[in-house]
């Protein structure tokens, strides 16, 4: 392998693989055709730009950075991104090629060189994906999209037929122009011989691609720690790390639409060090690392490393099946901007709480939650909730003093307590609320005119039932042009005091709002038969009555009162 090479000639004789302190595939395709600006899609749009100029010198793909594993067998160390792109828009040309023709004698030439060559695959992706990137890209074996249980799984298949769906189309000269492009891009290498010294040029390399996350330098700082300290136990510890990292990194599959791996690295640290105020991972696991003597820093690596994958698969069930069972989760997941409550939610995990008392514990963060959301501000917070994180342990289990921190807090009238009591709670739902804040509200809402209706005993209707949920103005931000519109007079108190309140929300599924659009007041009134809101409006309003300042008033009133009823 050259230090200044080709594409072609980085590939052609050797066996490459992502290692298992890389992660997974990253780079994301565009979902639907309209979608620009992903790596994939800049990707090909940079091809295709240089396609069409006339560049004198070869397409560039940058500097790759390997570990020599043997004779022509390396670990990419930084790379992998572009590379594994890199492979699949190769195999999905290639196999586009072979719809038009059989391939000839020098486009097989390169499809052994840079893709597969008899048994021998030039590139595999992480251990868990591969057999995936084998079957689904290398030999198109398989054509469906089951069983893919990872995101990075995801990613693969969608940048595959991303790029098949975009070769489709394209006569055999574009094919043949983008093979030779990729094919003769020059790139720059240089290798390594030793892991640990891959690993630290992984910690420092400047990444061309996604920046590593802080939780992959995390991970490739304790593996060079135990290449330098571990002795006759490295490779047990690597191979512990390594086993735990999988699965990390398959727990993040998981909820990776939730919430980020660095997140989850945060919330690691808080709960370790048994603080809410751990705020940079990097920053204290650095200063961990340099304080302690070599076999204390060894059990620590050990020891954060095993609480980050339990803390990982106590957040999967938490956002997976135990949201989908538990009601209490539900609500608090659907609220939002968690980050005050999840430390809270991982002790109960590790502690093994009873489903009942996270549910409990759910329902009174969720009040914590709403209150930061509408009222602010974190730090402050995190100030008056530190001693009672503190004090849940695996010894004391018990969640009724944060129960009971967080009632006090609802009735506090002591100045430095009172900034989220109820009269303040109040004071924030009169005005404008943030979108998401108010759909949940009204999501909430609807639950309890449900339950009002005699529909107790019934599971309540969950906020992801509704069909891609928005927040409609009733009275429009703008005034109709169609006169009479059925809407009170748009005068400046109008505007500013009764158009953006929760009087004049309404939570509707998106076909319904677009459906319904900036209609007189009359006619969208006719629509509204779908919910016990909906029905609600029409019951404030009699057949002539325009909706008015008075009907807004009436029924923000309504609402909030069964807010402060609830979260009171």
């Amino acid at each position: 392998m050259e230090a200044s090479t080709t594409i072609k000639g980085m590939m052609r004789g050797n066996k490459i693989a992502v290692p298992s302190y890389q992660r997974a595939y990253s780079w994301d395709t565009p979902v639907e055709k309209t979608a620009k600006n992903t790596q994939t899609d800049v990707f090909l749009s940079d091809l295709e730009e240089y396609r069409n100029s006339d560049a004198s010198s070869p397409y560039y793909f940058g500097h790759f950075l390997f570990e020599e594993r043997g004779q022509e067998e390396f670990y990419v160390i930084d790379g992998q991104q572009r590379l594994t792109t890199i492979v699949t828009f190769l195999a999905a040309l290639f196999a586009e090629l072979k719809t038009k023709r059989n391939l000839r004698e020098a486009e097989l030439f390169l499809y052994e060189d840079m893709v597969k060559r008899g048994n021998t695959i030039r590139f595999s992706t992480v251990d868990y994906d591969n057999q995936l990137f084998l079957d689904y890209v290398i030999d198109e074996k398989k054509f469906n999209h089951y069983g893919l249980d990872t995101e990075s799984a995801w990613r693969i298949v969608r940048a595959f037929d991303f790029f098949k769906q975009q070769l489709s189309d394209k006569p055999e000269e574009y094919l043949t122009d983008m093979l030779s492009i990729v094919s003769e891009s020059v790139c720059t290498t240089h290798r390594v011989q030793d892991e640990s010294e891959a690993i630290q040029m992984f910690i420092f390399q400047n990444n061309r691609g996604k920046r590593p996350s802080n939780l992959e330098i995390v991970k490739a700082q304790f593996m060079y720690n135990v290449h330098l300290y571990g002795n006759e136990d490295k490779d047990a510890l690597i191979k512990e790390i390594k086993n735990r990292f999988e699965t990390i990194y398959k727990s993040i599959s998981s909820i990776e639409n939730r919430i980020t791996e660095d997140d989850v690295l945060l919330y690691t640290l808080r709960v370790y060090f048994n603080s809410l105020w751990e705020s940079n991972a990097l920053d204290r696991i650095n200063k961990k690392l340099k304080d302690l003597s070599e076999r204390k820093l060894l059990n620590f690596i050990q020891s954060f490393t095993s609480s980050l994958a339990e803390n990982f698969q106590c957040l999967s069930s938490f956002f997976g099946s135990d949201e989908k069972e538990s009601f209490a989760i539900h609500s608090l997941v659907t609220l939002g901007d968690i980050a005050i409550a999840l430390p809270f939610i991982i002790k109960a995990y590790k502690y093994n709480l009873p489903c009942d008392d996270i549910g409990k514990l759910c329902s009174s963060l969720e009040n914590l939650v709403l209150r930061h959301r509408l009222i602010g501000t974190k730090a402050y917070m995190r100030s008056r909730i530190d001693d009672v994180f503190k004090n849940f342990s695996k010894d004391h289990k018990d969640i009724r003093p944060i129960i009971e921190r967080i009632e006090c807090m609802k009735t506090a009238e002591e100045t430095w307590w009172a900034h989220w009591n109820n009269d303040t709670l109040r004071e924030s739902l009169q005005g404008g609320i943030h979108s998401p804040v108010a759909k949940y509200l009204l999501w909430k809402y609807e639950v309890h005119l449900e339950q009002q209706e005699g529909n107790r005993g019934y599971s309540p209707t969950r906020f992801n039932k509704i069909e891609k949920p928005e927040l409609e103005h009733i009275a429009p931000g703008k005034e109709p042009e169609q006169k009479p519109h059925g809407y009170d007079e748009y005068d400046e108190e109008f505007k500013n005091q009764y158009v953006d309140c929760l009087g004049n929300y309404l939570l509707l599924s998106k076909s319904h709002n677009c459906a319904i659009g900036n209609i007189p007041f009359a006619k969208k009134l006719e629509t509204y038969t779908r919910n016990k809101q909906q029905s609600e409006i029409q019951e404030l309003v009699s057949e002539n009555e325009i909706w008015s300042k008075e009907v807004i008033e009436k029924r923000k009133e309504k609402i909030i009162r069964f807010i402060i009823d609830l979260y009171g």
